[in-house]
């Protein structure tokens, strides 16, 4: 069978460094940090009171005020990413080919705030005063349905969970979708919005977070030997990819090619990665193959990077076991050292910025990397963006449950 070719066409964000993709951008190659105190609720009394909190975010902007009262923080970042996709992208959804356009949008932890909220209001006013639209508000696929519903795309629609690789297989999925001509294009990406007690708390619980609530800025730190845990994000990311017949045909300009797609289980444990980061680099090495290139291809890594202990060491690992020598050639980053870790979305952010370093030529920094770890001895791209070519860009996204994903874009010729 014949494999089409998929391009991107259109990038949408909403993240704690810009409510666009534009702002975030620049704020990535400027070095700036998104992380600070909690507002979203009181935090006094938790051991984590930071986050990365998307700042100025207006549901009624594109939403009336009914419809965003009755629909989670999570979706709304979702609907507002993929028009800002759609948007750049000059895409809209005809209905001749609606049909022909599909919606896949993942979440880690969907709409935990309605839940959060709503248990509150069943313990303290009885269940006759629970919100009826709590359970279409709390359901993970509820942010691809509304994103169809409002731009009227009839195909393939679904949500995908894989932890923090949800992001990532979202895109992923859709690829192979476009590929094997399902169809002809699709918004596709992950949505968080998880800053409620409960979260923090729970994740508090299994010590992930960082507790450097004296300086958020500097409390993410990949691959720093003082890291002490990832700082929890909100946010969205859409890409809208298109089969390159669909986005030629309409006159689009293509971003950046999106040439492979692996995806793994290491199958050990359920929030440690795998020894020497075996199952992240059997997705680099299919995502690679997939893309017919091979490491020294490869001009920039946007790393998984979380700032965990176990996370950072066991992905350099995997690096160095797929790259070999040219592992400590290329350059890679973490971009969650400024936006911290957007959980289901921060696949699809990240996969956005290895589409800008493409097209861009610019490599984000990574912030915060002040003391050398041994056991993390790759060229990080500390503190300071660099410009230049790169021809292409890989990102991986590994989750808890084993999950990971890889993603390889390259730039974009006839």
């Amino acid at each position: 069978m014949t494999q089409r070719r998929v391009v991107v066409t259109g990038i949408g964000m909403v993240t704690p460094l810009g409510l666009d993709t534009a702002s975030t951008w620049k704020a990535l190659m400027a070095g700036k940090s998104g992380i600070g105190p909690i507002t979203a609720f009181d935090p006094a009394g938790f051991e984590t009171r930071i986050a990365g909190q998307v700042k100025g975010f207006d549901a009624t902007a594109m939403l009336d005020r009914k419809e965003a009262r009755r629909t989670d923080r999570f979706t709304q970042f979702a609907i507002a990413a993929s028009l800002e996709a759609a948007r750049q992208a000059r895409f809209t959804v005809a209905p001749s080919e609606a049909e022909r356009v599909a919606v896949i949008v993942g979440s880690c932890l969907g709409g935990i705030l309605s839940l959060s909220q709503q248990y509150d209001t069943l313990r303290e006013k009885g269940p006759s005063r629970v919100n009826p639209f709590l359970m279409p508000m709390m359901l993970t696929d509820m942010a691809p349905g509304q994103v169809s519903i409002v731009l009227g795309a009839k195909g393939p629609n679904f949500g995908v969970t894989s932890a923090c690789a949800s992001g990532a297989d979202s895109i992923g999925q859709a690829y192979e979708m476009l590929r094997r001509g399902d169809a002809d294009a699709a918004f596709c990406g992950g949505t968080e919005a998880p800053l409620c007690p409960i979260s923090i708390a729970g994740f508090n619980a299994c010590a992930a977070l960082s507790k450097r609530n004296e300086e958020p800025e500097r409390a993410c730190r990949p691959f720093d030997a003082e890291r002490d845990g990832f700082v929890i994000s909100e946010g969205a990311g859409v890409l809208l990819l298109e089969t390159l017949e669909h986005a030629l045909d309409r006159g689009a300009e293509p971003l950046a090619e999106l040439a492979g797609y692996g995806a793994t289980s290491d199958a050990y444990h359920i929030t440690s990665p795998a020894p020497f980061g075996e199952g992240g680099a059997r997705a680099m090495r299919i995502a690679l193959s997939h893309a017919h290139l091979e490491p020294q291809d490869v001009d920039y890594v946007n790393a998984h990077g979380t700032s965990t202990p176990m996370n950072d060491k066991a992905e350099t690992e995997a690096i160095k076991a797929v790259f070999g020598p040219e592992a400590y050639k290329v350059r890679i980053s973490s971009t969650k050292s400024m936006m911290g870790h957007l959980l289901g979305a921060a696949g699809a952010v990240e996969a956005g910025v290895a589409v800008l370093a493409i097209k861009a030529g610019g490599i984000p920094p990574t912030i915060n990397l002040e003391t050398p770890d041994p056991d993390c001895d790759l060229d990080y791209t500390p503190w300071t963006a660099r410009r230049g070519t790169v021809r292409a860009s890989l990102t991986n996204s590994l989750g808890f449950g084993g999950h990971n994903a890889t993603l390889v874009f390259r730039r974009f010729s006839e």
